[in-house]
């Protein structure tokens, strides 16, 4: 039995019993995949999976036992090269990020930056996604941090560590009827209007949509999406008023745009990094994490990954507080 059979195993199990995807997950070719998942059974004496005909069916449940185990002892391996790699002082690596499409090209290149002047043999993956899918992707372990904002819940799935609070905007055209203020339109203003802001908001439990429900109003939803720089370009051709991340919006915005501050009863929000629970962190990932929050402590960040501490967190930050120390 080796550690690369227990690999293609999970690999397998995450990949919703697809040879195909999970040989591209792990680089290696199906054929090759499918001769090592049938020497660990061979090796084992019963079967991981059920089989029609040439297909997996579902997981044994002798093979759930053993995917538990399996998935036990790689998050060991893991760890064991994490250590080893920062007790070298090793700079070499891949720091894959999880999260959402306004942390990745608002938040984070400034602070990925700033870490890799320190290790300029790190390389980083960013994986935008929607914010349903950020946390899956970390419990599947493509990832090995999670960036995702909420409006005050604690994200579960992980050590949830707050970064920084930040608060939405509305964007409008310069000739637009809300342009011709600064203050923050009101609930029913806005409600008059068609919005274009994140897919989140079409969700019934969405703050934004709470916010309007409370005031026994329902906003007009005229388009989603994930990416804010799709959000301010439909504002620009006309599709809608924008609610969107504050630090989503430059000062090349404003050429073109007006931005007001949201109404009171849109919540402030929170972003989070999510961590693997019991994970060995390697040096340049308390780097960023540390770079994107200053207020943090490194020791803190380990001792509660490793389950040794639950430390009380520094109240985060605002962003507007932030920005001038991410270069973004």
């Amino acid at each position: 039995m080796t550690l690369a059979q227990l690999r293609y195993f999970v690999a397998i199990a995450d990949s919703g019993l697809n040879i195909t995807v999970a040989a591209e997950r792990v680089h290696a070719t199906q054929p090759g995949l499918s001769k090592q998942l049938k020497q660990l059974e061979d090796e084992l004496g019963f079967l991981l999976f059920s089989r029609k005909g040439r297909s997996l069916d579902s997981i044994t449940p002798a093979g759930q036992q053993v995917l538990a185990h399996a998935r036990r002892l790689l998050a060991e391996a893991a760890n064991i090269r994490a250590y080893a790699a920062n007790v070298r002082g090793d700079a070499q690596g891949r720091l894959v990020i999880a999260t959402t499409h306004t942390q990745a090209r608002h938040v984070l290149p400034g602070a990925i930056a700033d870490v890799r002047k320190a290790y300029p043999q790190m390389s980083v993956h960013l994986q935008p996604s929607g914010e349903g899918e950020v946390l899956d992707l970390l419990a599947r372990g493509e990832a090995d941090v999670a960036v995702i904002s909420t409006s005050g819940e604690v994200p579960a799935g992980g050590i949830a560590v707050p970064l920084f609070r930040w608060k939405r905007v509305v964007l409008a055209p310069r000739d637009h009827a809300l342009a011709a203020s600064t203050e923050a339109p009101t609930l029913e203003a806005l409600s008059a209007f068609p919005l274009v802001s994140y897919e989140s908001s079409v969700r019934a439990d969405s703050s934004l949509r709470r916010a309007f429900a409370q005031r026994g109003l329902e906003p007009r939803i005229s388009m989603t999406a994930r990416d804010a720089d799709l959000i301010k370009t439909s504002v620009r051709a006309g599709l809608g008023v924008g609610l969107l991340a504050e630090m989503a919006v430059g000062n090349s915005d404003l050429e073109t745009l007006a931005a007001l501050p949201a109404p009171n009863e849109v919540p402030e929000c929170v972003a989070w990094a999510v961590l693997p629970r019991e994970r060995v962190l390697r040096d340049y990932t308390l780097s960023l994490l540390t770079a994107v929050a200053p207020q943090l402590d490194r020791t803190d960040l380990r001792r509660a990954v490793a389950g040794t501490d639950d430390p009380k967190w520094p109240t985060p930050p605002a962003w507007a507080a932030l920005r001038g120390a991410i270069v973004v």
